[in-house]
């Protein structure tokens, strides 16, 4: 095998997802584990279940993972990659600490995680790394092995991310009548976080307003208009707006609101939108309720023409984009030199999480990073 080519130190992949329920009596317990710790009365998350239940209390999320899953391997072995992939969950079977115990029982000792969040962020990142380090604590107490876990880069500009992405636009845009096509304007949407969370994500250097999270989302936004531009000749205004959130009315947390925007636009006399969730990478319950579901009605109920672009889900593209993180990862971690693939003005992103990097609302200890408890 070609030094290129070898993911060693590597002996495996984990694709570490949120999970999803997958039936109707999955639902409570599912958000019992997602809020755990917070106190929440059942009745309320009843409540919260509802836009599962919409769906036959089925979330995608847990499909799209095996699809994504199936791509990867295929990748991998058309690639020459020897490399297994294994897949586990925060909130939902299969669940991290029983994947963990099964690649160790597997003989895996050094092995890279791929998160489905491209992101930084607190909720994006450090609890993943967090959810790592209790995994890890936990088959520790039971005497097992522990293999060394990375977790691969931030990808949210990495060309095998975007380029999906822009073809979903140019797709989108195209199933718009002609006569309101030229004057659609883009929304960029991803996940609405607390203005707190967004001001300290990534490195400390970047703590600011927005944060990293902030900044890495209107870079990508600015790519995909701009390759949108090039291929259309049409300079679609465009701007990045918010979903899904769910926190106390009383906290700040990032704005517009999709919602609030599509009314905006609407007020400004625009002809029609593109929604370019850029902040998933799949089609789960945010996308499917927040967007298809309720943000449509609302465009509907104001007689403004929308469409909502593709997200990557289990493209090809993505799939040889993720081999190329472990590739370079592997390279780094023998001490040589690999190509690391960007698109837009930021660079690729770091492969160690430093000290300070999207801290944690509570201290506790994360792996995976500068400051984890585990070499």
């Amino acid at each position: 095998m070609s030094d290129q080519h070898d993911p060693a130190p590597y002996d495996a992949l984990l694709l570490l997802s949120f999970g999803g329920p997958e039936g109707p009596d999955d639902v409570v317990p599912f958000l019992e584990n997602v809020t755990r710790g917070r106190g929440i009365p059942k009745e309320r998350l009843k409540e919260v279940g509802q836009h599962y239940f919409l769906f036959g209390g089925v979330s995608p999320i847990n499909d799209q993972n095996r699809a994504l899953l199936d791509a990867l391997r295929t990748d991998f072995e058309q690639a020459g990659l020897g490399l297994p992939v294994y897949w586990g969950n925060r909130n939902w079977a299969p669940y991290l600490t029983d994947t963990l115990r099964e690649m160790i029982t597997d003989g895996r000792r050094h092995i890279a995680v791929l998160t489905t969040s491209a992101y930084a962020s607190y909720s994006g990142c450090r609890q993943y790394r967090e959810n790592l380090a209790d995994a890890l604590a936990a088959l520790e107490a039971e005497g097992l092995p522990l293999p060394r876990v990375d977790k691969l880069r931030h990808y949210f500009n990495h060309p095998g991310f975007v380029e999906p992405m822009i073809e979903g636009v140019l797709a989108s845009l195209a199933e718009l009548d002609p006569s309101v096509r030229d004057g659609a304007h883009l929304a960029f949407t991803t996940h609405s976080i607390p203005d707190s969370a967004a001001d300290s994500s990534g490195p400390v250097t970047e703590h600011g307003e927005g944060g990293a999270y902030v900044r890495q989302h209107l870079d990508v936004a600015r790519v995909i208009a701009d390759a949108v531009r090039r291929e259309t000749g049409i300079d679609h205004p465009w701007r990045l707006v918010y979903q899904s959130r769910s926190g106390a009315p009383h906290i700040p947390w990032l704005e517009p609101d999709i919602c609030d925007h599509l009314e905006e636009l609407h007020g400004a006399g625009v002809p029609a939108a593109v929604m370019v969730p850029i902040g998933f990478v799949s089609d789960h319950m945010e996308v499917l309720y927040d967007l298809d579901t309720e943000a449509t009605a609302k465009a509907a109920e104001l007689g403004l023409p929308v469409r909502r672009s593709a997200t990557v889900g289990a493209d090809p593209r993505f799939a040889a984009a993720v081999r190329e993180l472990v590739l370079e990862r592997a390279a780094n971690e023998r001490g040589t030199r690999a190509e690391r693939c960007a698109l837009g003005a930021l660079g690729p992103s770091h492969d160690l999480c430093p000290i300070g990097c999207c801290p944690a609302r509570a201290e506790r200890p994360a792996a995976a990073g500068a400051d984890s408890p585990y070499a």
